[in-house]
């Protein structure tokens, strides 16, 4: 299974968001798409996950899941609750909500209310539904912000291992997360890709990020 996306392009009125973007992965990769606020990331995942259209040619699996930058949870449901809903809604059988709570870490606190969880395990919850229907390709929009060190280090740790099984693409905008989780960097700015190589070809992550983004 893989993603191939071709000559994307995206505007808003005569605002061009995405400017020719072509890029591709195969299963078994974690890509990280790094840019500066604005850059068109967020833009990017949707027309992945087919939320907005565009010019271009995309070729995606049958089966993505999704985790939007914010998050969108039913605070008044109970976890465990919300995601048997959830997979009801994608004709998921009950076991594979009870696998996922266990493999995201979500077992201490499926008995809660979602409105009682922290940021750490609402970003659980959302993990988990993204991934009911056992996708090809996990798009994940911004998957760490405000996360305390402790959470941080968990969700990290579990993207790492759900990106050995399926594509995972994720965005951010902070260095060190591409380092920790990524096996590859794209970095975009301004709707267009100025680089993307693999992690371990890269010197100095910092170095390419400013000489070929605003930051320069």
């Amino acid at each position: 299974m893989s993603l191939c996306l071709q000559h994307i392009n995206k505007s808003y009125g005569k605002q061009l968001v995405l400017n020719d973007i072509s890029l591709s992965m195969e299963d078994g990769e974690v890509v990280g798409l790094l840019g500066p606020n604005g850059a068109g990331k967020s833009t990017l995942m949707k027309c992945i996950v087919g939320l907005l259209n565009f010019d271009g040619t995309a070729n995606v699996p049958d089966r993505i899941g999704y985790l939007p930058e914010r998050n969108p949870l039913y605070d008044e449901m109970y976890v465990r609750e919300y995601l048997l809903f959830m997979a009801k809604l994608q004709d998921t059988d009950a076991e594979r909500v009870e696998i996922l709570i266990r493999r995201v870490g979500l077992t201490p606190e499926a008995h809660k209310r979602i409105g009682q969880l922290s940021k750490g395990y609402r970003q659980r919850v959302g993990l988990a539904q993204a991934l009911l229907n056992d996708p090809d390709l996990l798009v994940l929009d911004e998957p760490t912000t405000g996360l305390d060190p402790n959470q941080l280090v968990e969700i990290r740790t579990l993207i790492r291992q759900l990106g050995r099984d399926r594509m995972v693409i994720l965005s951010t905008h902070i260095l060190q997360e591409v380092r920790e989780m990524c096996d590859r960097v794209i970095i975009l700015d301004h709707g267009t890709i100025k680089a993307d190589k693999p992690i371990n070809e890269i010197s100095n992550l910092e170095t390419l990020f400013r000489t070929t983004t605003d930051g320069k």
